[in-house]
């Protein structure tokens, strides 16, 4: 929904806990946590469709979202936006926005469900399945790959804003021809990558 909550945290922990002591059902476990995941991200779609653009358009220049910067996130998400929900849920930062940001950008439902979907399931069997197998071993571990998971998606974050401002202009002039004329609050064209 756009919260930063740990539900990573709470996955690992509760298959840890099925895998060692066997007081809970990793099946269960899992299903609650893809459902979880699915129906929070919903949620979040929601939110930023019904309110996250027009909050977008009235207070973007308060941090330096102009009109052709709005319309150039949607033309972006139009392009990308199944990878960015579909990988959004294995990065922290993005596991929290992407279902917002599907929301402000117009992204189809039905395109949205399904990439948040197939995205929920395997996060939470992935993340699932290998804390129950590994246990406490996978916990003793866990906190290394976080923080090399953190130091990755941050360069990956430094280097996409460094190559969004060399780019900007372009990306503008093309979106600009994909989206002509005013902002608009409605459907966008179909994802045309993934």
């Amino acid at each position: 929904m756009g919260i930063p909550a740990p539900g990573e945290t709470a996955l690992v922990t509760a298959a840890i806990v099925a895998g060692t002591t066997h007081r809970l059902n990793i099946v269960f476990v899992i299903v609650a946590a893809a459902v979880g995941a699915i129906v929070g991200d919903n949620l979040g779609y929601i939110l930023g469709r019904r309110f996250g653009y027009r909050l977008l358009l009235r207070f973007g220049a308060v941090v330096r979202l102009s009109t052709a910067r709005i319309k150039l996130g949607q033309f972006l998400f139009a392009r990308h936006g199944g990878k960015v929900v579909f990988f959004g849920r294995f990065v922290a930062v993005l596991r929290a926005l992407a279902a917002l940001l599907a929301g402000i950008n117009f992204m189809d439902w039905r395109r949205f469900v399904l990439f948040n979907a197939s995205g929920g399931i395997l996060w939470a069997d992935g993340y699932g399945g290998a804390a129950y197998v590994f246990g406490e071993r996978l916990e003793r571990v866990r906190g290394a790959f976080a923080i090399i998971g953190l130091l990755l998606a941050a360069t990956a974050c430094a280097g996409g804003v460094l190559w969004m401002r060399r780019h900007e202009a372009a990306l503008q002039d093309e979106a600009e021809r994909a989206l002509p004329g005013p902002l608009r609050g409605h459907r966008l064209p179909r994802d045309s990558g993934s």
